[in-house]
């Protein structure tokens, strides 16, 4: 299959090059699975997350969060403080791929839904992001995605043209969003599928 050139590769974080699922924290707060289901289910959703990630300021989520499910007081707090936990390890295989593209000289970028204050206490720890040039951190900009104005953004940023970039993520409405911005993109299902594009690209 023949692709238009990439100049850049931008990848997602969450679920591409870092697994993410609440689940990890709270296997740890509670044995009961009834609690555990209600807590994912209904007190600490990725839906309520994703507010934070789009720039809702953490104290005033958990204060409100709290009101609603007061019986829940821990878990809420706990997501606030302990919310690297929801983080277990890298994604298999797709760190060797940033490492190969990197050897390649190819320019990386990242956009990532991450909230301003979870990203400052995450980044520091894992030098693959060393890679990197540009990360759009969605809690920073108080634009997540995938409202086009963050690809916008990021084009800008990044100094490339859009139809020059390919752009990963583990979201299906985010690569619609991207490729309706005019980037190409990569819906990832894993490492192995990424590698196969990325060589079909001639990237790798």
């Amino acid at each position: 299959m023949r692709h238009e050139p990439v100049d850049a590769v931008v990848f997602d974080v969450g679920r591409v090059l870092y697994h993410w699922d609440m689940r990890h924290l709270y296997e740890k707060m509670t044995s009961d699975p009834e609690r555990l289901e209600t807590i994912l289910g209904e007190v600490v959703t990725e839906e309520w997350h994703f507010l934070h990630d789009a720039g809702r300021p953490l104290s005033e989520m958990v204060l409100e969060r709290i009101a609603l499910f007061p019986d829940y007081t821990a878990e809420i707090r706990a997501y606030a403080t302990r919310f690297n936990e929801t983080i277990p390890g890298p994604v298999e295989g797709s760190h060797e791929l940033v490492e190969r593209l990197h050897a390649r000289n190819v320019p990386l970028f990242a956009i990532t839904n991450f909230a301003a204050e979870f990203w400052a206490g995450f980044r520091p720890r894992h030098r693959i992001f060393d890679r990197f040039g540009e990360i759009v951190v969605s809690g920073v900009e108080r634009i997540a995605k995938p409202d086009p104005a963050i690809f916008a953004l990021s084009a800008e940023r990044f100094g490339h043209a859009p139809e020059r970039m390919l752009f990963i993520d583990d979201n299906a409405a985010n690569i619609e969003s991207a490729a309706n911005c005019g980037w190409q993109v990569h819906h990832f299902t894993g490492a192995d599928e990424l590698e196969a594009d990325l060589v079909d690209r001639g990237l790798v």
